[in-house]
């Protein structure tokens, strides 16, 4: 499953970060400190004009977003949204443009190799933003599993160590109803224009706002208001708790009321009926993009399906080698039945699944030194996925944290127990918290002498495909206990597989919805839940879904080409380090770090 974080929520979109960023000083310092210091008279030009264009970038950023400026250290963006106006929107993306053309112009082939990445990378990051202004994706603040109003819900969970911290939270509450004005004037203009989620895949949207429309002491939102450093006075509480009353009364429950009533009433019945993102005005352009932006590939639509269509038939087979060795009788279909009907595969209760995740992640923490030489300092914890968004949630996800007072988190689905099997579990634990999300996440914040724009971004390719392998580096490790826990590697193997079928399907050749849910059922073990609520999520959420099997194979192949070169020299430890030494980088930057590992190698052998 994707970073929890690399949402396509407007103001993630707006700070051109793919992050939810919390950023402490300690990070400021660090970037600002990691290089040696060069005076303008000894930098090469082309060295300096890049160095410009970073810095230039990181300040739109902070400029495009309050919130991370605030997290950033500036103390003038305390308390303040993000501001989602079309004017200040306008603003950014022209000094997005302006930046981006400079740096086309730049002679890349002038700068050393971190340099080149440097260059590559942050017009990777600048061509997307300018793109999705392009294409509209302020109108559409929202997918099918969730949306803004989940999203700024995180703002009740940040520091409360002094009344200031109070104060400032309390401003952010008093701005929720322009925040979401704003939003929803983007809503409204993507229904004016055609471009929005397809109303199929919004059926029970609502439930995920009414979620928030409690009494006012049951808001997340008040919860902050009921724990208080002890150094505060009695008085202080009394006084902060009854601002916190009035404010999430007065303010931010109006606000998911209004939202509730706009989205129920207005936007959902308006909702476009087609499915397909070539449908859109302008889709045939925007899906190719959303392909090779997710790929980072040079890739048609066309090629990602017959790649995927390859990659079914070659997973179907081995599917079928294991369902031999469980001593099945019947056939494949009865295999998937007997699967997603027998109560034994199942767990009874939300603490069974959470226990049997955190079981399997303990397993996962003793592989680690054996596949890997350099490990992160951050730890991270198992929870359940918020109630308020599990219902359309996928089954598990990894949610990280930029603070280094806090872990990283797996989260465990445990809504509809009887959807989530516990042959799957293994697989999804290697993905989201590790070898996969969060040991590539946590080690990609500690580089310190990587720029902030590297450190705290997240490419779909890189990381997915890194998730992805990462289940299948179980394998090796004897992760997998029984032939149906290798099973249900494998229909996650197959779900990734079935995606660049269905995906492209959807969007650039008339597939129906029926014909995607039909589609992955019969080639994977998947609960019918699941996968309708991952078809919808591809229906709302065009091209992500692609990232991860193009990323996968192309780490399998760098490593069998590693293998090859190098023979009895080649160290699994090694080669992992050398694929997360940069951080998250495009696939064919990829490619030329793990050329230069095996050169290096071969040079000190």
């Amino acid at each position: 499953m994707r970073y929890l974080f690399a949402t396509v929520a407007v103001s993630l979109f707006l700070s051109g970060c793919t992050l939810n960023s919390t950023f402490s000083d300690a990070y400021v310092k660090k970037y600002k400190s990691s290089a040696p210091e060069i005076s303008k008279a000894q930098e090469p030009k082309h060295t300096s004009s890049l160095q410009t264009y970073i810095d230039q970038d990181w300040q739109i950023k902070l400029d495009a977003s309050a919130q991370l400026a605030a997290s950033m250290g500036d103390k003038s963006q305390q308390g303040k949204l993000d501001d989602l106006s079309p004017t200040h929107l306008s603003q950014i993306n022209q000094r997005r443009e302006q930046l981006l053309a400079q740096l086309k112009a730049l002679d890349i082939a002038a700068l050393n190799k971190q340099q080149k990445i440097n260059a590559q990378l942050l017009q990777y990051q600048l061509q997307n933003s300018v793109d999705m202004y392009h294409f509209h994706a302020q109108y559409v603040p929202i997918t099918a599993e969730s949306g803004f109003h989940a999203y700024i819900a995180s703002i009740s969970k940040g520091r409360f160590k002094t009344e200031q911290d109070y104060r400032n939270y309390l401003s952010q509450l008093h701005a929720l109803p322009k925040y979401f004005k704003q939003q929803t004037y983007w809503l409204t203009q993507g229904v004016k224009s055609g471009i929005t989620p397809p109303k199929v895949t919004l059926k029970g949207f609502e439930d995920s706002i009414s979620a928030f429309i409690v009494p006012v002491q049951k808001s997340g939102y008040f919860k902050p208001f009921t724990q208080f450093p002890e150094h505060f006075s009695a008085a202080l509480k009394a006084e902060l708790k009854q601002q916190g009353l009035q404010a999430v009364n007065q303010d931010v429950l109006p606000s998911y009321q209004k939202f509730y009533n706009f989205m129920t009433k207005t936007y959902i019945p308006n909702s476009r009926t087609s499915i397909a993102a070539y449908d859109l005005p302008d889709g045939k352009a925007f899906y190719e993009n959303r392909v090779r932006y997710y790929t980072t590939l040079p890739m048609t639509s066309k090629k990602v399906h017959q790649i995927g269509l390859k990659e079914v038939a070659r997973i179907r087979n081995e599917m079928q080698q294991v369902m031999k060795q469980t001593g099945f009788k019947g056939s494949f279909a009865e295999f998937l039945h007997y699967l997603r009907t027998d109560p034994k595969f199942y767990p009874k209760t939300a603490e069974e699944l959470l226990k049997d995740a955190s079981f399997i992640a303990k397993k996962a923490d003793a592989m680690l030194p054996k596949y890997f030489g350099k490990l992160p300092r951050t730890p991270y914890g198992i929870m359940p996925v918020p109630a308020e968004i599990a219902p359309k949630y996928t089954t598990g996800r990894y949610s990280g944290s930029n603070r280094d007072d806090q872990p990283g988190y797996y989260w465990v689905n445990t809504y509809a127990l009887n959807k989530r099997p516990l042959y799957e579990l293994t697989a999804l634990t290697l993905h989201e918290a590790v070898p996969g999300h969060h040991l590539q996440i946590s080690l990609n914040k500690e580089l310190d002498s990587l720029p902030n724009f590297r450190r705290y971004s997240y490419i779909s390719a890189f990381g997915e495909g890194w998730g992805l392998y990462s289940e299948y580096l179980g394998l090796e490790a004897g992760m997998y206990r029984t032939p149906y826990d290798n099973f249900g590697r494998l229909t996650y193997e197959m779900w990734r597989a079935t995606r660049l079928v269905v995906d492209t399907g959807i969007h650039a050749q008339g597939w129906t919805r029926q014909q995607a849910i039909d589609y992955m059922a019969k080639n994977s073990a998947l609960s019918l839940h699941n996968i309708t609520t991952e078809v919808d999520r591809y229906i709302s959420w065009p091209g992500q879904a692609l990232s991860y099997k193009i990323g996968e194979l192309t780490i399998k192949r760098l490593r069998k080409k590693a293998e090859q070169a190098l023979g009895q020299q080649f160290d699994i430890r090694a080669f992992h380090d050398a694929i997360l030494a940069q951080g998250s980088v495009t696939l064919p930057i990829l490619d030329q770090q793990i050329d230069d590992f095996i050169a290096q190698q071969q040079a000190k052998n």
